[in-house]
């Protein structure tokens, strides 16, 4: 495949219009509806949205005969990981549906960017990978935004908003299970698509468990709500399309460049909720923002610093 960067870099936009607009879109559900119960309906449509892509994916295997390859890829300690990790998905779906709405959407977009951090602490806790000087340096930077962030700009223990503590595993047990999910897709044929229906197929078994096992009403209710459907649909949908979007763009271009595209999410966040919601933004929230962007780009510019000094000749 020739390799576009114009086309990388417009899908990476349009992951950076989608990851900003999430948070709106998560609270464009009916004011009266259930957490738990969107989160299921929202993983059914994204499973479904999944559905064409991965039906042609199994043809185009079954000619090439490699089919049998991919399913073997989820037996073992594959199947292991992809029940853990679908697990993980689906309990960080719901606690976004909650997030977007207990914290709001602002904060919450802001405090999804800690997702590099708690990457950078599992590559070191676990797979005892080195970070440079710069790395920590950032990565330090973007800790103490976030502090400042779930503060409310105070930086006392008193003022802590325990939402935006909330929000914060989100990202954490996103950064857990793409370690995990790592491996598979280095070592098996499995697509990432592939890797990405089985996924949903056993969140949303986890979330309909977790739903009833809590009791949270009918979950066939809605079926008849168009407006609860709706959006719905359109979070589904548009959570799933960012995915394959990302995995496309990365074709094109790298995935410092992809990265440093998307890092002004929040900003889009910002805009939508005061043009859309008239939400009125905080001064903390700005400057939060501020310093997790430069500790985004920083990260992504010593990272890139760092890989091509290793590539380079007599290294």
């Amino acid at each position: 495949m020739i390799r576009s960067p114009r086309t990388g870099i417009g899908l990476a936009i349009l992951c950076l219009v989608i990851l900003g607009s999430l948070p709106i879109l998560s609270n464009a559900r009916p004011a009266d509806s259930d957490d738990l119960t969107f989160a299921v309906w929202l993983t059914l449509w994204q499973l479904l949205a999944s559905l064409p892509l991965f039906g042609a994916e199994l043809a185009r295997d079954r000619r090439r005969g490699s089919a049998v390859r991919a399913l073997q890829a989820w037996r073992g300690r594959g199947g292991l990981i992809a029940v853990v990790t679908g697990a993980m998905f689906g309990l960080s779906t719901y606690m976004y549906v909650v997030a977007a709405e207990a914290a709001g959407p602002v904060s919450l977009a802001i405090a999804l960017q800690a997702y590099p951090i708690f990457a950078t602490l599992v590559e070191v806790v676990f797979l005892g990978k080195r970070k440079s000087a710069g790395e920590l340096f950032f990565t330090g930077l973007m800790i103490v935004a976030l502090v400042y962030l779930t503060t409310e700009g105070t930086f006392r223990i008193a003022d802590i908003s325990w939402w935006i503590v909330f929000a914060l595993g989100i990202p954490l047990l996103w950064s857990v299970a793409h370690v995990m999910l790592k491996r598979v897709l280095e070592t098996t044929p499995a697509t990432p698509n592939q890797v990405t229906v089985s996924r949903l197929a056993i969140s949303g078994a986890c979330l309909l468990a977790l739903h009833a096992v809590s009791g949270d009403g009918d979950i066939l209710a809605p079926v008849a709500d168009p407006a609860f459907q709706r959006a719905a649909i359109v979070m589904g949908v548009a959570y799933y399309l960012e995915l394959i979007l990302w995995f496309h763009a990365m074709r094109h271009i790298d995935v410092s460049l992809a990265s440093s595209v998307t890092v002004p999410a929040p900003a889009v966040t910002m805009l939508l909720a005061t043009l859309i919601l008239g939400e009125s933004l905080q001064t903390y929230q700005l400057l939060a923002m501020g310093f997790v962007a430069a500790g985004m780009y920083g990260l992504v510019l010593t990272g890139a610093r760092r890989k091509r000094t290793s590539e380079a000749p007599g290294e």
